[in-house]
């Protein structure tokens, strides 16, 4: 039997929070590249203050997490983004998974917390079959780290 230990919520927040930061420091040097050519006269605002930030990171997560399951935020607090038994989730997963923390957050944890108590999952994880669970970090195998004394 696998055992799989749900990571908490505040390790996913610390997370998701880096990867904001990441991606956000990206999408503000887009928007101002490119942000103009998206203008239109309909509206006050183009698609550069509406979501090119929403589109940069749900791009993000479902390439990082379909392909390894890890976007960098994950990767430096060791959580992976997984099936319901551990496997791998694949881009259709992903996509469906990153759709709901990139566009609808609050929504997507708030019906989580409230319709799914203690199981740790947002709608989206529930309705692409995943979960975040907590990694190991292991040193390779065959090689030893040593520090020289200074």
């Amino acid at each position: 039997m696998v055992t799989l230990v749900l990571a908490r919520w505040t390790t996913r927040f610390w997370a998701w929070l880096i990867d904001i930061i990441l991606v956000g420091l990206l999408g503000s040097a887009l928007s101002i590249q490119v942000g103009p050519l998206f203008r239109t006269h309909l509206l006050p605002v183009g698609f550069d203050a509406i979501g090119i930030d929403g589109v940069l990171l749900f791009l993000y997560w479902t390439v990082l997490e379909g392909y390894r399951g890890q976007s960098i935020g994950k990767m430096a607090l060791n959580i992976k983004v997984t099936g319901r038994t551990g496997d791998d989730i694949g881009y259709t997963a992903a996509a469906i998974e990153s759709f709901g923390k990139a566009f609808l957050l609050v929504i997507d944890c708030l019906i989580g917390w409230i319709a799914m108590p203690g199981s740790k999952q947002r709608l989206f994880n529930r309705l692409s079959n995943t979960i975040v669970v907590e990694t190991e970090y292991r040193e390779q195998e065959g090689i030893r780290y040593v520090k020289q004394d200074e």
